[in-house]
């Protein structure tokens, strides 16, 4: 059975950070590319960032670029997101992706997701 189970999320002011967690299960973490998507309201899922299955590789939309960093413990199966310099515009659901053989930005890439967790920025 594969699970991501994300965690992490909640309400902060802009500015502030907050860090999301996203534990693996199975077959959604060894030797995968893991990434993190996000859907605000009204909005198609878009990208977030990607993690190579080594952790030395990592990709960023433009949209958060020096303000987000994607990490992974493979030792724990748990990829995480730190969010600094959070803006009203990156209030969304947010979710773990795994299963990817390669460097992506499109969801159809991954297999496995988890059920989303909600991220509040308010100004």
């Amino acid at each position: 059975q594969v699970e991501l189970v994300e965690s992490g999320g909640g309400l902060v002011q802009a500015g502030g950070s907050l860090r999301l967690s996203c534990a693996a299960s199975g077959r959604a973490f060894n030797g995968y590319y893991m990434g993190w998507f996000r859907q605000a309201p009204g909005k198609e899922r878009e990208f977030v960032s990607t993690i190579n299955w080594s952790g030395s590789g990592t990709y960023y939309a433009d949209s958060v670029k020096g303000r987000f960093t994607m990490s992974r413990d493979n030792a724990k199966k748990t990829v995480y997101l730190q969010m600094n310099s959070l803006k009203p515009e990156d209030t969304a659901v947010y979710y773990c992706a795994g299963g990817a053989l390669r460097i992506s930005t499109g969801p159809r890439d991954y297999t496995y997701w988890g059920q989303g967790t909600q991220v509040t920025v308010s100004s």
